[in-house]
């Protein structure tokens, strides 16, 4: 299967000659706009996983730091520098661990978690500008999009792929060989060796740690960047992995539209204008269904004791991921009642099992449902549109079907939910006055000369402030 030619050029070779041919000045101003926002979101969701009570930073981190090699790139949250592959790995890890960073619903897709570390430690080690940063970040999530919506988000989850992952190492590695001004050839070369690593299974659903659902992101920024950091040294690669032979369409879907690969290119830029931001630290397949039951469940006054039967229907092709998975971010048999215990969620309800220490969330989880419901098959990967059905003790019943969560494009959060958001999940390691440094540097990156301030901000150690009285305080995502 090939995505044909583009302009007498052969697809892969086509898509080198964009990442190649870029500058940061090109990028489109609204473009360079909402990437700064989302910059600003996943640099947040970054350092709130460099939690040392967390263990997926602070086993990734102390693995990088076993590993020595020298001092090229930050470790966020931990104090030292790596290697940029391993920083790359390390950083990719943290990114996704929170669950509460930006994606891509019709992609079904992180791609911020991986292209933050990516751009973060090629960035560094190269001396980029920080509008060279966020030009890389773009450049990546774009590739990475087009690279499973080529392939179908649905049809890697029907082999068991997981897209954020195989997708994300190409994404990473357009990233990388842009900050490392890789020419047409190199970048040929480059996205051949990414295709050479591209990995990533679905596996991880059975690893209740969550230590191997973040780690995924971590591979595809480490391999990305080891990609072009090879073709950059002349080492060899495929030249036609979007074309012929070997293809990546060939290995990761059975029903590729490989037009979708090259389509707008440089023109459209849905991998980047397309992406929500999350309000809640869980899978966004249960973002629609969270809106409407929290809705429900505030109007109303409803504890978990009050709750005689929850149910909420959800598409047959993503139902999977959240009917009693055993990790509790993707579980809605653990996330449903957590939220309506708290009206809401935070980081460490995924890394913590409220099952063991509250009798009420475990009750009212063994009395949530999911349930496969055709009428919302149709609108599944690009909505995840869920019904949710809740029948009280005292006999009232309510449902409500929502399509589209907040956060999405269609339904943004505000500018002043968005800065609250980094600020309460950077002030989960940091104190006040480092939480207001590291956002005057993501605002100053469109015109900083390097990555310094923002590195060095993002590197000092991670340290939890004492804990907040729970009266009047605020709850973190």
């Amino acid at each position: 299967m090939s995505a044909g030619k583009a302009g007498g050029a052969t697809a892969t070779r086509a898509l080198a000659r964009f990442v190649a041919g870029f500058r940061a000045s090109r990028l489109p101003a609204a473009v360079r706009s909402r990437t700064l926002e989302l910059v600003l979101d996943g640099t947040g969701a970054l350092v709130s996983a460099a939690n040392p009570a967390f263990s997926t930073g602070r086993l990734i981190a102390a693995f990088v730091r076993g590993q020595g090699g020298r001092g090229q790139a930050s470790i966020v949250g931990h104090g030292f520098r790596s290697s940029v592959a391993n920083a790359a790995l390390a950083n990719g890890t943290m990114g996704y661990a929170s669950d509460v960073e930006p994606h891509h619903p019709e992609a079904i897709l992180h791609p911020i978690a991986v292209m933050i570390p990516t751009a973060l430690a090629v960035g560094e080690h190269a001396g980029s500008t920080g509008a060279e940063f966020l030009a890389a970040v773009a450049i990546g999530c774009e590739v990475e999009y087009r690279v499973s919506m080529a392939l179908g988000p649905a049809e890697q989850y029907a082999l068991g792929f997981h897209p954020s992952a195989v997708c994300g190492c190409f994404g990473a590695t357009a990233a990388a060989a842009f900050l490392l001004g890789l020419d047409e050839e190199a970048c040929v070369r480059a996205l051949g060796l990414a295709a050479c690593q591209a990995s990533g299974m679905m596996a991880w659903e059975s690893d209740p740690t969550e230590n191997a659902r973040p780690f995924q992101m971590g591979v595809a920024a480490r391999n990305g960047v080891t990609a072009a950091m090879l073709a950059r040294s002349g080492f060899g690669g495929p030249d036609a992995v979007f074309d012929h032979g070997h293809t990546v369409f060939r290995a990761f879907s059975r029903a590729p539209r490989p037009d979708k690969l090259l389509a707008g290119l440089g023109r459209t830029w849905d991998g980047i204008m397309e992406l929500a931001f999350k309000p809640y630290s869980c899978v966004s397949f249960l973002h629609p269904g969270l809106d409407a039951l929290l809705g429900i469940v505030r109007e109303n006054d409803l504890r978990p004791a009050d709750i005689a039967r929850l149910v909420l229907r959800f598409p047959k092709d993503g139902i999977h991921c959240v009917d009693g998975n055993p990790l509790k971010s993707h579980c809605a048999q653990y996330i449903l009642p957590v939220a309506v215990a708290d009206r809401g969620l935070k980081v460490a309800d995924i890394f913590v099992d409220r099952r063991a220490s509250d009798r009420e969330v475990a009750a009212l989880a063994r009395r949530v449902r999911v349930v496969s419901d055709p009428e919302l098959d149709s609108l599944f990967p690009d909505f995840y549109a869920s019904i949710v059905e809740v029948e009280t003790r005292d006999g009232r019943r309510f449902t409500r079907r929502n399509d589209i969560a907040r956060g999405y494009p269609e339904t943004p959060l505000g500018a002043e939910e968005l800065i609250a958001k980094f600020e309460l999940l950077a002030g989960s390691v940091m104190p006040a006055a480092r939480v207001r440094a590291l956002g005057r540097c993501v605002v100053e990156l469109p015109r900083a000369r390097d990555l310094r301030a923002y590195a060095s901000a993002l590197r000092a150690k991670a340290r939890p402030p004492a804990r907040r009285a729970a009266k009047g305080g605020r709850r973190a995502p």
